[in-house]
């Protein structure tokens, strides 16, 4: 939808538009967006008929093994590696070490 500016030029209709003409959002708007994160212990791969005869207390194979670093992707970008670990005031509940930060392209830092 456009609007009809009194100069004959027409302009988008945006409908959440700052009121003072700015098109940007402010910085604290962009860290206030909620990302997904997730620590990827490891995968498999299986054909259906064998994911169909999976049952209680059967256990499937990861691709990474014990003691080696985990993924930890964000919106389905790896940012980061680290290790598994119990949180000290939880001893219930898993946590993360980071140990290695993952730039773009795959670069470490």
């Amino acid at each position: 939808m456009r609007t009809m500016m009194s100069d004959g030029e027409s302009k988008p209709n945006t409908p959440n538009a700052p009121a003072n003409g700015s098109h940007e959002p402010s910085i604290d708007t962009i860290l206030r967006i909620p990302v997904n994160m997730q620590v990827v212990l490891g995968s498999a791969t299986m054909p259906v008929a064998n994911l169909m005869k999976l049952g209680r207390g059967q256990v499937v194979a990861l691709d990474h093994r014990v003691g080696e670093p985990v993924d930890i992707v964000v919106n389905g970008r790896i940012i980061a590696r680290g290790e598994v670990v119990v949180v000290d005031d939880d001893s219930s509940r898993f946590g993360v070490s980071l140990t290695e930060i993952v730039g773009p392209a795959g670069s470490e830092r």
